[in-house]
């Protein structure tokens, strides 16, 4: 009896204490589960709260427009002082400040088009590792606004271009309809697009001669759309051959061509590139009273498309004006170049 009696006071013992720790699991469990979710109501409030402040940030937009409206391309546009360098004619107090005139609306113009370029690609942006980061893309800048800023800035382009001569707004107009299809869809298409990408090179140059009513020559025009279309092709190609060698994701329309291809158009750009400029350096050193100089000019033109085209062949050429900023032997050649024109046109 008294055995029994134990071992049902040791069995109910048990039972107590089972009882008491399930019931201090279950304290336990509630305790961890509220603990998880205050964590992730926690990871959550960092992501919603930049939104909410971009929201309420009219200031953080505007910002964020001025970046989209990429401030560093505008480097690009010193190609309308192409022109007047070349007539010799950018001393020309006159010249100077329509060819100055045409740089600001050229810029204002070509931010115009980043802007819509970047508010019709916002959904593939934002599955991009980088793109992202983009002021639209990342809800920073509404694509509405992106849309309205857009107008703002071609109307400012355009209204700035009448200063100089009125023919500019048909350069500008005519820039514009043109990357505006290639935001819309002709980027997607082989050809179409490296033919109008290096289009906008050629329309820089063409707007500095119309701002200050300079004659453009054929052979500047020759120079001028092969050396674009050059420049062009070799940053595809260094594209799609990062896109071998390391699979990182490329353009749409880069799918559609080969290695091969590319560098055959970039070296018969480069090849024309250099027959048009040769052929304008004796044109010019006719029109100079036979000067030695424009001759001399060849050379460090023709050392420096080489020095290009090694970047280019390596696949590591990037943006033409980055390529120009890091690489000090081809600003020596460019330098040498510039002088020796200076000398034919100017002594």
């Amino acid at each position: 009896m008294n055995e029994a009696a134990e071992a049902a006071h040791d069995t109910a013992d048990t039972a107590e204490a089972e009882n008491a720790d399930t019931e201090a699991a279950e304290p336990a469990q509630d305790s961890t589960e509220a603990a998880e979710a205050k964590a992730e109501a926690a990871d959550t409030e960092p992501e919603q709260q930049p939104t909410a402040a971009v929201k309420r940030g009219p200031v953080r937009m505007v910002l964020g427009v001025l970046k989209t409206a990429r401030p560093r391309q505008w480097a690009k546009n010193v190609l309308v002082f192409v022109a007047p360098f070349t007539a010799a004619q950018i001393t020309n107090g006159g010249v100077l400040v329509d060819a100055l005139i045409a740089f600001a609306a050229f810029s204002l113009v070509a931010s115009s088009v980043y802007l819509v370029n970047d508010a019709i690609d916002v959904e593939a942006d934002r599955a991009h590792p980088t793109k992202r980061n983009r002021p639209i893309a990342a809800g920073i800048v509404p694509v509405p606004a992106a849309y309205v800023a857009a107008v703002v800035f071609f109307l400012a382009g355009l209204g700035l271009s009448f200063l100089a001569n009125p023919q500019l707004a048909i350069v500008l107009g005519v820039y514009e309809a043109v990357q505006l299809g290639y935001c819309f869809g002709l980027k997607h298409q082989p050809v179409i697009d490296l033919a109008i990408v290096g289009s906008g090179f050629l329309m820089r140059a063409i707007a500095g001669g119309v701002a200050a009513n300079i004659p453009l020559s054929q052979w500047f025009l020759l120079v001028t759309a092969f050396g674009s279309l050059f420049m062009v092709a070799g940053k595809r190609y260094a594209e799609i051959m990062l896109f071998e060698r390391t699979g990182a994701k490329i353009r749409s329309s880069l799918k559609k061509y080969s290695a091969s291809y590319l560098r055959f158009v970039w070296a018969t750009a480069a090849a024309i590139l250099i027959m048009s400029y040769s052929l304008w350096a004796f044109t010019l050193r006719e029109d100079s009273h036979h000067s030695i100089w424009p001759m001399i000019s060849m050379v460090p033109f023709v050392i420096a498309v080489l020095r290009y085209a090694v970047d280019v062949d390596g696949g590591t050429a990037g943006e033409p004006e980055e390529i120009v900023l890091k690489d000090r032997i081809l600003q020596i050649l460019g330098m040498l170049w510039v002088v020796t024109l200076a000398v034919t046109f100017y002594l």
